[in-house]
């Protein structure tokens, strides 16, 4: 009977400790998340940052779980374009994309004059960004980037982006429980993130903020200056779908493989429905993403510079489908 007693005593002081160790856990997380936020406190302050905008902004009592989970588990499959093109490119994309220009292409194009790009690529980033407004996230920034900035795989990264959003918010564009966007930090219609917000939004509206969530004055003024800012010519297209023979090797082709129109000319590439280009001295590069047999364009400069955007073939090849197809 002693012996019974015994494990009873033992299993139920284990079923406590092992009850506890969650909880203790968690204590210590906590503890150590406020040591986190007390030392980024310190910094913005030592910055000359607002006490009462920081204490706001930091008003967090621990991580994210939604946020780790979905920094943590990110889906692991390769598309082909092919696929890609099908996901991103539909029929309501182009419809809602249409109306939406059209309703806006006074808008488009002073914004486009004004900072050097075109209206074509402000509707297509603007609509695969966010489904021309419609989807913004809504995790609060601070607390998405203290998270990843805390338990995160790229913890330096992500520190250095809070920091540039509390002196967002000490500026005022902005109120603390307004700053929203995507898990990752990546804020507003634009999906910027702080540091690009820092360095191309604009205040085209002209009211003293520069509100990439719910004004889309400076929602196009904003992308329109990261394009131009980047290098985009006017007037120039991005680039255009192309036929090219199936013997032309993988190999020859390419971002880095520029050449004249004249020299594509040569080896058998032509415009889409077969016909020659009008101009053999223009540079550019042709990209076959799914390989012979799959569709292939003729790409110029100005697909350089939505890649600054988002550096993927794939995302600059859409931007300037979509861009094309609804303006």
């Amino acid at each position: 009977m002693t012996g019974r007693r015994d494990f009873l005593i033992s299993a139920a002081s284990g079923a406590v400790l092992a009850a506890a160790a969650p909880l203790r856990a968690r204590a210590s997380q906590a503890g150590s998340y406020a040591a986190f936020l007390a030392g980024i406190r310190a910094d913005a302050l030592a910055q000359g940052l607002s006490p009462s905008i920081v204490g706001r902004a930091l008003a967090l009592e621990a991580p994210n779980a939604r946020v780790l989970q979905l920094d943590q588990h990110q889906p692991e499959f390769t598309l082909t374009w092919a696929q890609y093109r099908q996901r991103v490119l539909t029929a309501k994309k182009l419809a809602d994309g249409k109306a939406a220009s059209a309703m806006r292409m006074g808008l488009l194009r002073a914004v486009s004059r004004r900072y050097g790009a075109d209206p074509q690529p402000l509707m297509g980033i603007w609509g695969l960004e966010s489904a021309y407004g419609t989807r913004t996230g809504s995790f609060r920034i601070t607390d998405a980037l203290a998270t990843l900035a805390y338990d995160g795989r790229r913890a330096s990264f992500f520190r250095a982006e809070l920091m540039n959003a509390l002196r967002i918010l000490d500026h005022g564009d902005v109120a603390p429980e307004n700053m929203t966007g995507s898990y990752a930090g990546a804020m507003g219609q634009p999906q910027f993130m702080p540091s690009a917000y820092l360095r191309y939004a604009v205040d085209y509206a002209g009211n003293g903020r520069r509100d990439i969530w719910t004004s889309e004055p400076d929602v196009f003024g904003s992308i329109a200056n990261y394009l131009g800012r980047c290098g985009w010519v006017p007037g120039e297209p991005w680039g255009q779908e192309i036929a090219v023979p199936p013997v032309l090797a993988q190999s020859e082709l390419g971002r880095g493989a520029v050449r004249t129109l004249g020299e594509w000319m040569d080896r058998g590439v032509t415009r889409l429905d077969g016909r020659r280009f009008s101009r053999t001295d223009i540079r550019g590069a042709v990209i076959r993403p799914d390989g012979p047999g799959g569709e292939a364009f003729m790409v110029y400069r100005n697909f350089s510079v939505i890649r600054r955007y988002n550096p993927s073939d794939f995302y600059a090849l859409a931007v300037g489908l979509l861009g094309r197809d609804v303006t």
